[in-house]
């Protein structure tokens, strides 16, 4: 294999494998269900993205052909995973409107929540 084509693909399946972390990560640490779902949604899709196209390159260079299979899946990942994340957000939305506020947090006038837990005020 021409080492070009080794470094393409050794760089794709790296940034794949960081994308993928990244999205695992994001999973675990990111603190509000929106942010949970945004951060695997994007990330994980771009890394798997990149790890099979890597595939795609490393079967392609080495004689055994482009497969369907590999195709489609990449197609079907960028399909359903924004969508499906942007499903389960408006569903969680929707959830939300039906409850009530949050009895930890009250407005201020000035549009800005204060927090009954903290134990200063905020300075003005």
């Amino acid at each position: 294999m021409n080492d070009v084509v080794e470094f393409v693909v050794i760089f794709l399946l790296a940034v794949g494998c960081f994308f993928t972390l990244l999205g695992g990560v994001a999973m675990v640490k990111l603190s509000d269900f929106f942010r949970r779902v945004h951060g695997p949604a994007k990330a994980s899709t771009l890394g798997v993205g990149c790890i099979l196209f890597a595939s795609i390159i490393y079967h392609w260079v080495n004689g055994s052909g482009v497969h369907p299979r590999e195709i489609l899946i990449i197609v079907f990942l960028f399909l359903t995973a924004p969508i499906s994340a942007h499903l389960m957000s408006r569903a969680a939305l929707s959830l939300m409107d039906d409850r009530p506020p949050h009895p930890d947090r009250t407005p201020d006038p000035d549009g800005s929540t204060v927090d009954h837990d903290d134990p200063a005020p905020p300075e003005r």
